[in-house]
């Protein structure tokens, strides 16, 4: 099995890139966010590898750091989800995007990456409801995430607010974990027009 790859980066196209390691180029498929962030051909490049062995060929996929090549291992487990879906959602949403959509509901969100329609982005978080906040790519999002967990999802004032700046152009995903902190900052004295304005300073920066 290749765990990462490191040599001149002879290629780039829209899904794959092609690196050559001593004269041998291997073809390597990415999402567009791992691609992004390779450098110019020919530098150097390293990747992270994922292989996949089918029974008609051995297919490599990188990954730009661990968290993505985590969240790939994870998104090809469940049922409906393979590889080209996978690197959609990845493409799609960083692996922290990703945390805020699920731990939230966010289908709508989802449903944006090709390959994902309604009834797949509802198995996504049916299954990853509980895997979510635990995933690596978090950061502050992954704690504001088991804090609004905690709570429940039937908060009021939370629900009232993601819906007035959805109303305001806010994706759901992008304003609830600046919501959800907001709200475990202020605890008991939380309210509704207060979090709204400084959801708003915060989303605005």
């Amino acid at each position: 099995m290749i765990a990462s790859l490191a040599g001149l980066l002879a290629q780039v196209d829209a899904d794959r890139c092609v690196i050559d390691v001593n004269g041998v180029g291997y073809l390597v498929f990415a999402s567009t966010r791992t691609l992004s962030a390779l450098p110019q051909p020919p530098e150097r490049a390293r990747v992270l590898v994922e292989t996949v062995v089918r029974e008609d060929a051995i297919l490599l996929y990188g990954f730009a750091d661990p968290a993505e090549r985590d969240w790939f291992r994870v998104l090809t487990a469940i049922q409906g989800v393979g590889a080209k879906v996978a690197l959609g959602l990845l493409s799609t949403m960083s692996p922290s995007e990703l945390i805020a959509a699920i731990s939230s509901a966010d289908k709508a969100s989802l449903t944006r990456a090709p390959g994902v329609g309604g009834k797949l982005a509802e198995r996504l978080l049916t299954e990853l409801r509980d895997k979510a906040p635990k995933m690596p790519g978090g950061g502050s999002g992954t704690a504001t995430a088991s804090i609004v967990a905690q709570r429940g999802a039937e908060n009021t004032i939370e629900s009232d607010a993601l819906l007035a700046l959805a109303g305001l152009g806010f994706r759901r995903a992008e304003a609830w974990p600046v919501v959800g902190k907001l709200i475990a900052e202020a605890g008991d004295s939380a309210a509704l027009d207060a979090i709204i304005r400084d959801a708003l300073k915060e989303l605005a920066r």
